[in-house]
């Protein structure tokens, strides 16, 4: 049994930049939540948006959060499923 999956992260340069992405991302129906910045990842805050399975890939993110400012990055990781 397959007990992982690839998600894709966001990280954001503060908590103030993760707050307003989680309300944009819930406003454009973007699945996923916010959760601790996972330890393999270096980042400005300790937060993140995961967005589990292959749903979206990496570009289609890209395009979805153009509008947004404190994207830190964005990362493709294999993590337990949730």
């Amino acid at each position: 049994m397959n007990d992982k999956e690839i998600c894709i992260i966001i990280t954001f340069i503060s908590t103030t930049a993760a707050m307003d992405a989680e309300e944009y991302l819930k406003e454009h129906s973007v699945p996923g939540r916010i959760i601790p910045l996972p330890g393999s990842i270096s980042a400005g805050c300790g937060l993140a948006w995961r967005i589990s399975g292959s749903e979206y890939s990496k570009q289609d993110i890209r395009g979805i959060i153009n509008q947004l400012d404190g994207i830190d990055g964005i990362h493709s990781l294999t993590m337990p499923l949730s």
